[in-house]
């Protein structure tokens, strides 16, 4: 089903003598008119979305980018940048139809600096293995999105992606130094140096970084890395409700103890992953559940020195004895934190494929999250709707996944959206916001005024004007 509004209709028809201008420039082998080749790019995964775009493009090179977008400026051709389609927002999707710029050609890992700790890699590359090639050279990118092995680094990007190792070492903008940007209008430009500290003018790149692809195409990122840790530890922690284990959470920090990894999963997020990995992935789950609990916490703590890390492992330990908690298991082998950490990063995946979802990724400071998981719990009854809750709640961040399964389809396009905006409006009242790393998109572009007042929107709608005065680069996306 097309999520199509009338206002969002397509702009303008693009001519014979346009089309073969795209050709020209990138080649007839890189511009994309057959339909059912455009459908592949109307969609992402965010709930059944599909906006068909009238033609795709498949540039190589920033030049090329440059051309296009002047052509598209000239016609007022409608633009959406596209990395690898992963998105939970929408925020890739060509709702105006138009032009759809596909990144997947910028695949290549530029230059990785082991003296400096940085690389300059382009937005098309993958962001497993642009962790697994710093790896190799004993270097370490943390960010860690869990669909970290299709998703391209330029999207992580455009959305900010954190993933488990955020509450420790920080979101994808706490990595990134510079980059090489195509605006809207066609000029070419590198927003910083590749410098560590820069206090020169207002910072460009951390401005393009959650923006969505609305301000520019990003073609070129320069990273900085860390030293790989040699050493981890990972426990399983079992709680009775989801509350306790929301307060342990927050005790832990309290404590002292920072861990590299602490997510969050009730039982049920837990028992549709366990099916979805025996029955799709062909990989039984071998780990067994404490009865009684339901609600389960992974901490991850690293480093380089093993004494150090398992005195760590065992204040972790006492904190959770002050709480409704069960019996800690320790992952003994590599094996058994990899199957561990495969039932963390399948969640979604396996809710999807229990049953459509509408996925929002709320974020609140860390000690109101027991009020946050206990209110959406209420706000389900109210409305008539089932979740299931999982995330970084070592950063405050929830992912809740409003389960479709028998709920009538007018419902679900006119109800349930009521009981996301109270969730919404729960979330911001308890101090938090719309998105900790999905975005706004268009899934939550209706709620942007419950989280920001007017001035903010018209400040920022500004800057998109400055940007991009016709307003064709992914147009109808966060407000």
């Amino acid at each position: 089903m097309a999520h199509v509004k009338e206002s969002e209709a397509p702009i303008t028809l693009l001519t014979e003598n346009v089309i073969n201008q795209f050709q020209t420039i990138v080649g007839r082998e890189y511009v994309l008119v057959n339909e059912e080749q455009r459908t592949e790019y109307g969609h992402d995964k965010t709930e059944d979305y599909q906006f068909l775009p009238d033609l795709v493009i498949k540039p190589g090179t920033p030049k090329e980018i440059s051309e296009i977008l002047i052509l598209c400026n000239e016609h007022k051709i409608p633009t959406t940048p596209r990395g690898a389609g992963t998105g939970l927002s929408g925020g890739a999707l060509p709702v105006h139809q138009g032009v759809v710029i596909s990144m997947e050609r910028f695949n290549k890992i530029l230059n990785i600096d082991e003296l400096n700790l940085q690389a300059t890699v382009e937005p098309g590359v993958i962001t497993e293995v642009f962790q697994n090639a710093v790896k190799e050279k004993g270097l370490f990118y943390p960010p860690d999105p869990a669909s970290r092995g299709s998703c391209f680094l330029g999207g992580n990007l455009a959305n900010n992606s954190g993933g488990p190792k955020a509450v420790k070492y920080g979101v994808t903008r706490d990595y990134v130094i510079n980059m090489e940007v195509v605006l809207p209008t066609g000029e070419i430009i590198w927003t910083a140096a590749n410098v560590l500290k820069n206090s020169t003018g207002y910072n460009l790149t951390q401005l393009m970084c959650g923006s969505e692809g609305t301000l520019g195409i990003i073609t070129k990122i320069v990273f900085k890395l860390r030293g790989l840790p040699q050493k981890n530890v990972l426990l399983l922690i079992p709680f009775v409700t989801n509350e306790e284990a929301c307060k342990a959470i927050a005790a832990i920090f309290v404590a002292g103890i920072t861990p590299s990894g602490m997510e969050f999963f009730e039982r049920e997020a837990a028992a549709r992953t366990f099916e979805y990995c025996e029955k799709v992935l062909n990989s039984p789950v071998t780990t067994k559940l404490d009865e009684g609990m339901d609600a389960f916490v992974l901490c991850e703590l690293d480093g380089n020195d093993e004494e150090v890390l398992m005195r760590d492992a065992e204040r972790v330990m006492t904190v959770v004895e002050k709480f409704q908690s069960g019996e800690v298991l320790f992952a003994e082998s590599s094996a058994q934190k990899d199957e561990l950490w495969k039932v963390r990063k399948n969640i979604s995946p396996a809710v999807n494929w229990y049953t459509l979802t509408k996925s929002d990724d709320v974020v609140v400071p860390r000690n109101n999250l027991p009020k946050l998981i206990k209110g959406i719990k209420e706000i389900g009854k109210q409305y008539g709707f089932n979740t299931v809750c999982f995330g970084h709640l070592g950063d405050g961040n929830l992912h809740v996944n409003i389960l479709k399964e028998t709920i009538s389809e007018a419902d679900w396009e006119t109800k349930i959206p009521d009981g996301i905006g109270e969730i919404f409006k729960l979330t911001v009242s308890l101090g938090g916001t719309l998105s900790g790393e999905h975005g706004i998109g268009i899934a939550k572009r209706p709620y942007m005024p419950i989280a920001m007042s007017e001035v903010n929107l018209n400040l920022m709608r500004g800057i998109k004007k400055v940007f991009d005065p016709n307003g064709i680069l992914n147009p109808g996306k966060i407000f």
